[in-house]
Parts: structure tokens; sequence; C-alpha cells
């Protein structure tokens, strides 16, 4: 028997979603340009230690930005902005994805250096609210999460533009249970939000004089929002005659990646969010595991650089916290340097962790007690970052390959 009582709630439901979004697409159309940041006076950058790891990653990287930034921070060209209370334990309290005042303070930065976030899952002893992550690319509107992946050795050098603010993540928390046989999430596509990143990785493309983006879809199965997203790359490809592209389907290519006869021919990739999300964590593997690989979440006036991977409680908890990867964070330290403007200390930063996590591995981190510390690493890297024969040095890897 149809439980009209049950239809009825849904539709209620249902239209609130779609308000809201529609009044997201509205808010889309008058955005605000990008934010110039030769033009201020100070820059603050925001550190947040996160949950599990998180804390003891962002100290090295932390370490790191000290000393390439020593003249600016000294100068009072650029502030290090400590940011406490971003916790699990926090926001539990609270029941809120980022507490209210801690927004206020991020709000207050001009860009962001945050360590990983737990996010409670069914089973978790923590209560199911929403993800910091999420929260915060939509609270800051950070639509773009941009990704690298390079194996210099094998010929890759992948950019991922993955959509940050839609998808099948945007309603998440906000699925609806409508009777206890009927559940349904929601995916979210806009004119704005595709071509808003599409744009982005053919600019990207542009700048770097790269022949081509690949576009990745599934839209031969999911028709309405996947297609609009393929159909507004056809409309964006036509701005820019001199870049080629084409369109894959999210299951081959995530195939294609480990095809070491073809994977080099891929280099710019824009693709909807939950795709983004699983293929550049396979992507990262690659180039070594989810340790070594930062993102970039970007927007018009905000931005924020993270580690792509999860706060590793269980490191904590077992007395490894110590032996965790600084390469992650500090890899999107350098993306963070690079998108505010000192791009000759963003440049030296990516071949120090070049050398040193890829060629060189004087030190290896396991995570455990039979690899190095990360405190050590970060010693490490800064040896390498004070070498004057630094790119050099690089160089003469890259030839070696």
């Amino acid at each position: 028997m149809v439980d009209q009582v049950a239809i009825e709630k849904a539709k209620e439901h249902f239209g609130r979603l779609v308000k809201e979004q529609l009044d997201r697409v509205e808010q889309m159309k008058h955005s605000e340009g990008w934010t110039d940041y030769s033009k201020k006076k100070r820059i603050v950058i925001g550190i947040v230690g996160g949950d599990g790891i998180g804390p003891y990653i962002c100290k090295h990287a932390r370490t790191v930005l000290e000393h390439l930034l020593a003249e600016e921070i000294s100068s009072g060209k650029v502030e290090l902005r400590t940011i406490d209370g971003l916790t699990i334990e926090n926001r539990v309290k609270l029941l809120k994805p980022i507490p209210p005042e801690i927004l206020e303070e991020l709000k207050r930065c001009d860009v962001i250096l945050k360590g990983p976030t737990t996010t409670p899952k069914k089973g978790d002893p923590w209560p199911n609210i929403e993800s910091a992550n999420i929260s915060m690319r939509r609270e800051l509107d950070l639509f773009a999460n941009v990704r690298p992946v390079r194996v210099p050795s094998q010929g890759i050098d992948w950019m991922f533009f993955r959509e940050n603010t839609e998808g099948s993540y945007i309603l998440g928390s906000r699925g609806l249970n409508v009777t206890d046989d009927l559940a349904f999430d929601f995916c979210v596509t806009t004119t704005q939000g595709s071509e808003r990143i599409i744009r982005l990785a053919f600019e990207h493309a542009k700048k770097n004089r790269i022949g081509k983006v690949t576009v990745v879809t599934k839209a031969n199965v999911i028709k309405v929002t996947d297609g609009k997203f393929l159909g507004m790359a056809e409309r964006v490809s036509k701005d820019y005659p001199g870049i080629k592209w084409d369109d894959w389907f999210i299951d081959i290519m995530t195939a294609k990646l480990l095809d070491e006869a073809r994977r080099h021919e891929f280099k710019v990739m824009v693709l909807p969010n939950l795709y983004g999300d699983i293929i550049t964590d396979e992507a990262a593997q690659i180039q070594g595991g989810v340790g070594t690989a930062g993102s970039a979440n970007i927007g018009t006036r905000y931005a924020m650089f993270e580690a792509i991977h999860g706060s590793a409680p269980r490191m904590v908890e077992e007395g490894r916290a110590k032996y965790a990867d600084p390469s992650s964070i500090i890899k999107a330290a350098a993306m963070l340097l690079n998108h505010i403007g000192f791009t000759e200390e963003s440049s030296r930063l990516e071949m120090a962790l070049d050398i040193c996590g890829q060629y060189e591995r004087r030190l290896v981190i396991t995570g455990r007690s039979n690899g190095a510390t990360g405190e050590q690493f970060a010693r490490y890297l800064m040896e390498t970052l004070g070498d004057m024969d630094l790119e050099d040095r690089w160089k003469g890897y890259q030839g070696s390959k």
C-alpha cells in the first residue's frame, strides 16, 4: 500500500532542497572576481591542525613555511596564524561540522593550510555529523579541488580538476529515508558550477601550453547531471581552439591510469566531485601513496590547501603519530605558495620533495619505527632546500630517468 503521507513529506523535503540550490545558483551568477594577492599589504595563512595525525604533520609543514618565508614573516608581509578547535571532539560537542567561531576565524584568513579532519561514519562512536571538509568547501565556496600527481620516472605528470561543491557530495547529509524500505540521496549539477571548474582546467592547460584536456564522467548512464557536465565541456572547449579535448567514462579511466602504455598521454583531467575523489586517491597511490599527495581547494575569495588522506586515528592510538609522512601536507604548502605568488619558493619546495621523496630517498618513511620520523624528513627536506645547486641537482635526476 502506498504511503501518501510519506510521499508528501518527501515532496516537501525535496522542494526545500530545490529552493536552496536555486538560491545558490543566483549567488554564483553574482560571485566576486579572483583575489589579487600581489595587492595585499599582508597575507594571512591560517594553519589548522585538525585531528589525529593532523597536528603532527602540520607542525612540520609550518616549519618548512617559516624557513622559506622567514623574511616575509619578519617584515609582516606574511602572517602564519594558528587556528585551533577544528577537532572531532569540539565539533561533536557542538554537533557542528565547523564550530561558528572557527568558521569566522577561517574567514579572516586569506588562505588556509589544513590537516586532515575525522569524518564520522555509521558505526563510529561519534555522532554522524557532516564532513568538515564538505562544509568548509561550501561555506567558503571552494569550488575547485586541484590535485597534481607526478612520477617523472614513468612519464606521469597529471593535474586533476575535481568539482568541489556539487555532485553527489553537496547534499550528502540531506538524503531522505522516505520509508523503512526506500532511501534517496541526491546529485546536483548546475550550469554555473560545471562551467567554472571546466574553464579553470582549460585555462590551466592554456597557461602551461598543454594541448589536451580530458573530461571524465559516466554520462552514458547518469544522463542528466553527468550529461550536463559533459555538454558544458563541449561548450567551453569552443573558447579554446588550440586545445583538444576528449571524454572518458570513470570506470575505464580508472583502468587506463594503470595502463603503463597509455597513462602518460593524460595531462589535465576535469571531473565531477565523487569521481574526482576516487580517482585522485588511485593516482596518488601510483605516485607512492596518499601520504605523498597534496591538494588545493580554490575559490575566487578563499583557498584551502590540505593533505588528501584521512586523520589516521589508529596511528595516534598505537603511538605512531610521529612516524606519519608529512609529504602530503608539505606538498599542499608548495601549492599554497604558488597560489599566493611565491612561485620561486614553491618551485624549490617541489624540487626538494621530488629529490627527497622519489630520487635520493636517504630517509624512508614507513609509518612505523622501522622508518624515519616526520621531523627527520622535514629536516632532510630543509637541508635539501638549502642547497644552492638544488635546481641543477634536480635536473640531473630528470635527465637520468
